[in-house]
Formats: structure tokens, sequence, C-alpha cells
């Protein structure tokens, strides 16, 4: 056997090792949403298949709490923040790519440089910012954060940045406006990276914790992480419940990504510009 081909089957068995190692936490967490009380658990080495399986741990969570209200407060607040995140970020990266002003490149490098600023070092201000505006304890004052990010505002750019010239030219030649070059031209251009910038926004606002931990107090608004955590509290003692609740959060954002992955691939937009 060559060379190169026992440096492939090490490098096919390393992802393999590194993939079962990523998947069995998530294994782990389905099989005990699975198990009957009378099955350990918590044994030694763990068994990710449930002998008998039931679905009585997410009909128990299901009653006991309202993850029907829960689920649909985060699919507001995702759709929302995906909505938005994506119209502002594409307002604000078409003219950092495309246009020439002063000051642009100074611009797009003080958005940048708020990348590294944490979040929980601008929490304080966005609360007092919600509180004086009457955004407690509903859907805006939740999205607050998610608007615009500068990390969609980079990605949206660089996209922006690798739409041939030949088709804006041609589009000014057939008397389109700017916002009509935005609209027609760019935005069907740069799909697969509004795309990815949409998982990323829907993730992270379907997951965030801490900021709806602080912003809501009451139960009629909270998500599903909020969900979550207050199922924790109460059946701490029983972990195929939690199991199941949490599998219950994360069924979505699976399914999500299992639908959208085919679009995140290169588009060969050049191909509509003539050699």
């Amino acid at each position: 056997m060559s060379k190169s081909k026992l440096n492939a089957i090490a490098t096919y068995l390393l992802l393999i090792g590194i993939a079962i190692l990523m998947l069995f936490p998530l294994l782990w967490l389905i099989g005990t949403a699975f198990k009957s009380p009378t099955e350990n658990i918590f044994s030694f080495p763990p068994q990710l298949l449930p002998t008998q399986p039931t679905f009585e741990n997410f009909k128990t969570v299901w009653a006991t709490y309202p993850f029907g209200q829960y689920l649909a407060n985060s699919a507001i607040v995702a759709v929302l923040s995906v909505s938005l995140n994506l119209l502002f970020c594409a307002l604000a990266a078409y003219p950092l790519a495309r246009l020439n002003f002063r000051g642009r490149e100074v611009i797009f490098a003080l958005i940048v440089a708020t990348i590294i600023i944490p979040f929980q070092i601008v929490m304080i201000p966005l609360y007092i910012m919600a509180v004086n505006l009457g955004l407690r304890n509903s859907y805006l004052g939740i999205i607050l954060p998610n608007i615009a990010t500068a990390f969609g505002i980079f990605l949206l750019r660089q996209a922006f940045k690798g739409v041939p010239k030949e088709l804006e030219e041609a589009a000014r030649i057939d008397g389109c406006s700017e916002l009509g070059i935005w609209w027609h031209i760019m935005i069907p251009a740069i799909r697969p990276a509004l795309v990815t910038l949409a998982i990323f926004v829907f993730i992270g606002s379907w997951s965030d914790f801490l900021w709806p931990l602080i912003v809501l107090d009451r139960p009629e608004y909270y998500t599903l992480p909020l969900g979550v955590a207050n199922l924790a509290g109460t059946f701490s003692l029983d972990w195929r419940l939690v199991a199941a609740g949490s599998v219950i959060s994360i069924a979505p954002v699976l399914f999500l990504f299992m639908f959208l992955q085919k679009y995140i691939i290169d588009t060969d937009i050049s191909s509509g510009v003539k050699g």
C-alpha cells in the first residue's frame, strides 16, 4: 500500500474519531430522553441505546411545562432576529463593499474591531437602553442585541466584494437604481452567504440564555433555554425528563441545518458574465 493511501486512511480514522467524540454527548442525550425509569442512565460503560424506548418522558415534559409557548416564543424571536439581521447587515455591508466614499475603510475597521468586545461589557448599557425604551418583557427586547452584528456585516461585505463588477455595470446601463442593484443583483448573487449568516443568527438567538434571562421576568415570554433551565430546576433528580426537554429544544436547529445545508455552497455567479 502506497504512502499516500496510508496517509488518507490515517486522516479518515482521525476524522471519524473526532466525529465520534463530538457526537457522543448528543447521542447520549437523545438515548437518555427515550429511556424508561427502570433503566440506569449512569451505567458504565454508557449505554447509548435504550432497551425499552418510551415517549413518556416527552409527554410528561410537555404536559408539565408550557413547552408549546416556549417553542412559539423562540420561533418568533429567531425569525425576527434573522430577518432584521439580514436586512440591516446587507444594507450596511453593500456601501462598504461597492461604494467609494471618504472614511470607508476606517468605518469598516471600527465595525470589525467591535467583534473582540465581549457581550458582558455591553450587557448593562443594552439593558438600560431596553428599560428606557420600554422593551422589557417583549419580543423586541429579546432581539435587541441581534438586530445587526459586526460579524454579519463583515461576512456580507466580503460576499459583495466577490460579485463581478460587470453585473453591476450592466444593471446601471439598464437604468437600475442603487437600491435596485442591491436588491435585484447583489442579494441573489450572495445567497450562500445570506443562508450561512441566517443559520448562525438563528442558532445564536435560539440558544441564547443570558440576555433573555436578564430582560425577561414574565414566564409567558420565556424562550426554550429558559424553559429548559426551569425544567432542570424542577426535575433535577430525573435527568430523563431534562434530556427530553433538551431534545425538544435542539430538534428545530438540527432540522433547519439539514434543510439549509444544501444552500451553503459557492455559486458560480460569474457565469452571468460573458468572457
